[in-house]
């Protein structure tokens, strides 16, 4: 099968878009987020459209800010109603497959001809996916021996050196129900790749020292160790912001609805004149970052390299007081993810879109994609 890997390698910031005019759309499990893309003149990408929409209000409980699991029928009704609430005309673009049902990691495997290698990953992969092969699509990316994290270990000799092969696998089902979520929506000759790549290509630009994304979702937080823009291993935490607000609506014996408005008013500031209201953020919080400080710490000893920084993205992360409660969880320095940084946008947007931006890190990533594919 065609590599799916190639075009996230070869993209860079200078970049000659291919299309004029395409669609990222990212469909989470308590929101959608579309951004609109357009190639100018000059060859850069603007930002002409965005917008998100909460999709609680689409399955029976209703309450904002909670992961859902609605039909592929209530889904396509809710991303046309964001193409409804924001003008926006529906054409080609990019889709994101969801981490979770995906397979993503890295394998070792003996060096030898490139030919041989990849002759070899299809059965080696077998070892690792838990389902038949027929009903996964099989991609793969044998990692460079620059960026690999294990090419200081590696032996002098040659035939004893091992290489590093990232495996990647999405299930037929997950990409036919995509698949029919962009023909339901007129999404015309849509593409697709697991959400992780996008994120890699809209918040890391040309770092290539090792780092940390993570991104908070409603009933995930998903981590990513990169290194020269290439994924070295991903983690799922089962816990997200959703957490957080069961946890305030049970400490304060409030209705979700009211504990999610709660935790977006006041953060870990905490609501005044009352102290069991940060305690009950922060327990959940803390378990998140204690999770997340381990994969770190345990990939640092691997490999015996320190990690630059850590990149904050997802809807999650938007909590006031995150960035600096995660500031104290790491050994290193923790950044919020600003993927508008990698289009051209109106100046006097400058400020709402940073402070969106982690929000927004697969949409863009997703529409780069797509402006890049002829």
């Amino acid at each position: 099968m065609p590599n799916p890997f190639e075009k996230l390698l070869k993209w860079n910031p200078r970049t000659v878009f291919a299309k004029k005019r395409v669609l990222g759309i990212d469909i989470g499990a308590s929101a959608i987020k579309v951004i609109e893309l357009e190639k100018d003149g000059g060859g850069r990408a603007l930002l002409k459209n965005y917008g998100e929409l909460a999709l609680g209000p689409y399955s029976p409980e209703g309450v904002v800010g909670q992961a859902t699991n609605l039909s592929l029928e209530k889904i396509s009704q809710a991303l046309q109603d964001v193409f409804h609430e924001t003008g926006i005309i529906p054409h080609a673009g990019a889709i994101a497959f969801p981490l979770g049902p995906s397979f993503l990691l890295v394998i070792e495997l003996p060096n030898a001809d490139r030919r041989q290698v990849e002759t070899m990953i299809p059965f080696e992969a077998r070892k690792y996916i838990p389902v038949p092969a027929a009903e996964v699509q099989l991609g793969w990316q044998i990692i460079p021996e620059k960026s690999s994290a294990l090419a200081a270990a590696n032996a002098p000799d040659q035939k004893e050196k091992k290489i590093e092969v990232l495996l990647a696998a999405v299930h037929n089902d997950t990409i036919a129900k995509y698949k029919e979520i962009a023909k339901r929506v007129g999404l015309e000759n849509a593409s697709y790749e697991i959400e992780v790549f996008s994120a890699i290509r809209s918040v890391i630009g040309r770092d290539t020292s090792p780092l940390m994304i993570l991104d908070m979702g409603a009933a995930t937080t998903k981590l990513a160790m990169v290194e020269w823009g290439i994924i070295h291993s991903s983690h799922i935490i089962n816990m997200g912001s959703q957490d957080i607000t069961n946890a305030l609506s049970t400490g304060l014996s409030i209705p979700k609805g009211e504990a999610e408005q709660a935790k977006r008013d006041y953060g870990l500031a905490g609501m005044p004149n009352d102290p069991h209201f940060a305690e009950a953020i922060t327990l959940p919080l803390g378990q998140i970052f204690s999770d997340a400080s381990r994969v770190l710490s345990n990939y640092e000893r691997r490999y015996n390299k320190k990690t630059s920084k850590v990149i904050l993205t997802g809807g999650g992360v938007m909590l006031k007081g995150l960035l600096e409660f995660a500031q104290k969880n790491f050994d290193t320095d923790v950044v919020m993810g600003n993927p508008f940084e990698r289009v051209e946008t109106p100046a006097f947007m400058e400020t709402t879109l940073k402070d969106a931006g982690p929000e927004f890190a697969v949409a863009i990533g997703l529409g780069l994609k797509a402006l890049q594919e002829g």
